[in-house]
């Protein structure tokens, strides 16, 4: 079954590749949605999958790529939307 979540990453996740390592691990799950980042410095993330696949992308941003630092993750689910792929917004 298909749901949504927003996911708020907190740390050292701009300037990092965070959003372009997102949207390429939502292609990979098949996840679609968008990703972008906050002028409080936090990345936004809206997801929609199936739960699994949902998992797996909470699992991967608590680490982030290389270079992040994730010091807090706040998730929760959101309404389910239909998108066509998943969008680096700016």
């Amino acid at each position: 079954m298909s749901k949504g979540v927003e996911i708020r990453v907190y740390g050292r996740v701009q300037g990092v590749w965070f959003r372009g390592n997102t949207q390429k691990k939502a292609a990979d799950l098949k996840i679609k949605g968008w990703v972008r980042n906050e002028p409080d410095g936090s990345v936004l993330i809206h997801a929609f999958g199936i739960s699994k696949a949902l998992s797996e992308l909470q699992e991967w941003c608590q680490e982030g790529p290389t270079h992040a630092r994730v010091e807090k993750m706040e998730v929760r689910d959101i309404p389910y939307h239909e998108y066509s792929g998943f969008a680096i917004q700016r």
